[in-house]
């Protein structure tokens, strides 16, 4: 029969401790306990017991490695990927305007050529600087001499600054699309219908001057401004087409009746001519004969008696002269 072989603990009362009297120091109880190693601590495990220095048992230390290792493995799978996503190729008519932590960085737009963009950090934005043409939309427009027209216009600009492009405007086409329509209204709002039609290369350069003014600020460069099409109303139209025939036919009537007051003069030089040959008039009769035959009539009509005729021509003519 198993003894038990631990030490009996005897209680000793508890010392009440008096006011102004120091507490004496309790005997050492002679017990002391039992161990096989002296360096041993508590908690601490054996490498013989399955545990490791840590600690920490096998399985424990097998089932933290394994994630490790494929965390490991996933990066160097993922890695080319991820330095793909870095390397950006800007064309040779693109420029990049990288934003690091909201601010743009050092230097200047980026490109043409490979450009690092750090993920999580880093945003890129590229620009165009090709020259772009915006149809503006067909504005109608009131002249200064109360016409209402419909004008059509075309502006071809590009972008001279990246950076200003981007950070001074939101949309660069839309906003270089709006003022120049507000500019075409202001510009032709001045002007006559006339004046329109009349000096449209004087019109297109004060626009294109305009225009690239406004646009300086917001990294724009305006190369050109053309207005295609000016557009009038039906009625006014019909107008004007009246107006020109009219004027057509006035100009017509001058010139027929200008012919005809030459015609006359030539006419009255040539009797002067023929009054001084009793012949000539026989040989205009033979060659009028001649171009009346060539026209293949059917019906010639002849003067009789012919001699009659040419003998009461040249009496006459004799009287004047006389």
């Amino acid at each position: 029969m198993a003894t038990n072989m631990q030490p009996e603990i005897q209680q000793l009362p508890p010392q009440q401790h008096q006011p102004g009297v120091p507490m004496q120091q309790l005997p050492p109880s002679g017990i002391e306990m039992p161990a096989e190693n002296p360096d041993w601590k508590p908690g601490q495990h054996h490498k013989d017991d399955g545990y490791d220095d840590g600690g920490r048992t096998m399985e424990e230390y097998d089932s933290g490695c394994i994630p490790v290792f494929i965390s490991f493995i996933i990066a160097l799978i993922f890695f080319p990927i991820a330095i793909c996503t870095c390397i950006k190729i800007v064309q040779e008519y693109e420029r990049a305007v990288i934003f690091r932590l909201g601010k743009i960085i050092g230097g200047g737009a980026k490109g043409p050529g490979i450009v690092i963009v750090w993920p999580c950090i880093d945003e890129y934005k590229t620009v165009d600087l090709r020259t772009k043409a915006v149809n503006v939309a067909p504005q109608s427009i009131l002249t200064r001499d109360s016409v209402s027209v419909t004008v059509d216009a075309v502006v071809y600009y590009r972008v001279s600054d990246a950076i200003l492009s981007v950070a001074k405007v939101e949309n660069v086409d839309q906003s270089t699309s709006l003022l120049a329509q507000s500019a075409i209204r202001d510009a032709l709002g001045t002007k006559t219908l006339a004046e329109i039609l009349s000096t449209r290369d004087e019109t297109v350069a004060r626009l294109q001057t305009q225009l690239d003014g406004a646009t300086d600020r917001w990294g724009v460069k305006v190369e050109r401004v053309e207005i295609k099409d000016v557009r009038l109303p039906p009625q006014l139209q019909r107008a004007m087409a009246a107006e020109a025939e009219a004027g057509r036919e006035a100009r017509a009537k001058v010139i027929i009746a200008e012919g005809e007051m030459r015609a006359a003069k030539a006419l009255q030089q040539a009797s002067e001519v023929i009054s001084d040959s009793e012949q000539a008039l026989q040989l205009r009769y033979l060659q009028t004969m001649h171009q009346v035959s060539s026209e293949k009539n059917s019906t010639i009509l002849f003067p009789l008696p012919i001699d009659m005729g040419l003998i009461h021509y040249s009496t006459a003519a004799k009287t004047k002269q006389a």
